[in-house]
């Protein structure tokens, strides 16, 4: 009885101990290195924010390191190359050009590093986590499709050549290519994903053009600087329409601009999932699918005073 108790013990102990070990074997997150396109863009931000947090949550002492690439890949690759030398546990990767951008991708891993796609897809990442821009394309065109009841001329104002803002003009375009009567003036223009990128482009569209019925932004804050651009040549009836639901087009919905819909994204629980599939890869967890996506919905001024929109408590 005694030598049954023992051994008992010495199992249980034993188990003991294997729970243990294999608790303490999980790797501590202790730095997380990002690199988006534009920290003059509340939505990279936002995306910073939500990754520091989640970071926090998993390790109240892990470093957060946050930089601009501003689409330059070259900057990127730099940019990679410090966190490499950091010795960074992850990177969140917001690539500048998605293919382009595979050599980096493999260095960092070859260094031990999990990289994670953020927003837009990167060759060779670990894992993706973006907004579905498929369907928040879709959307944003379908809403225009639908105001201007199938007819007229509409322009798709493109932006850098990046896999989320692809994927939003093929999803407005398989749209407008459904409604015959829709004529698109241009789709072919960057933007550059900024302010004044779209007032800019806007204004060399509506000289050029004596009638635009509709436009297609592809993010908020080239939605933004095309309705400057309108204002200051005093065009109307444009309905614009764009992709982000963030706090500037909240505030557009709510005032006397041409804006009229955003197809909203989650850059906080974006940072977020990538943050925790990261965390999971280092691990050993790999997530059930390489890519995540989170889904869009349509913000106007009808809903907007009931959107939760990024700055929510959450």
């Amino acid at each position: 009885m005694f030598k049954q108790k023992a051994v008992l013990a010495s199992l249980a102990l034993a188990l003991g101990v294997t729970a243990s070990a294999a608790h303490a074997a999980d790797k501590q997150l202790k730095s997380v290195g990002i690199t988006v396109g534009s920290l003059g863009n509340p939505y990279f931000v936002t995306i910073v924010k939500g990754a520091e947090a989640k970071a926090k949550q998993l390790n109240p002492n892990a470093k957060v390191t946050a930089v601009s690439a501003d689409y330059d890949l070259n900057k990127q690759f730099t940019q990679i190359d410090n966190f490499i030398s950091a010795h960074v546990d992850m990177i969140l990767l917001n690539a500048a050009d998605p293919k382009a951008i595979e050599p980096a991708v493999k260095k960092a891993q070859a260094a031990g590093i999990v990289v994670v796609a953020v927003d837009v897809a990167a060759a060779g990442a670990n894992a993706t986590v973006q907004t579905n821009n498929v369907q928040a394309g879709e959307l944003s065109c379908d809403y225009i499709a639908k105001k201007l009841n199938g007819r007229g001329n509409v322009i798709i104002e493109n932006g850098p050549q990046v896999s989320a803002v692809i994927d939003r003009v093929n999803g407005c375009k398989s749209v407008f290519a459904k409604a015959p009567g829709i004529k698109v003036l241009s789709d072919d223009q960057d933007a550059k994903g900024s302010r004044e990128g779209g007032m800019n482009t806007m204004q060399g569209y509506l000289t050029r053009f004596p009638k635009v019925d509709a436009v297609f932004a592809i993010n908020d804050p080239q939605a933004i600087g095309s309705d400057l651009a309108a204002k200051q040549l005093q065009r109307k009836n444009i309905v614009i329409t764009s992709v982000d639901g963030a706090p500037d087009i909240e505030t557009a919905l709510k005032s006397d601009t041409l804006v009229q819909a955003s197809a909203s994204q989650d850059p906080w629980a974006m940072a977020q999932t990538a943050v925790g599939i990261g965390y999971g890869i280092m691990n050993g967890k790999n997530p059930a699918s390489q890519v995540t996506l989170l889904p869009s919905t349509l913000v106007t001024r009808d809903n907007v005073t009931s959107y939760k929109g990024w700055s929510s408590p959450r």
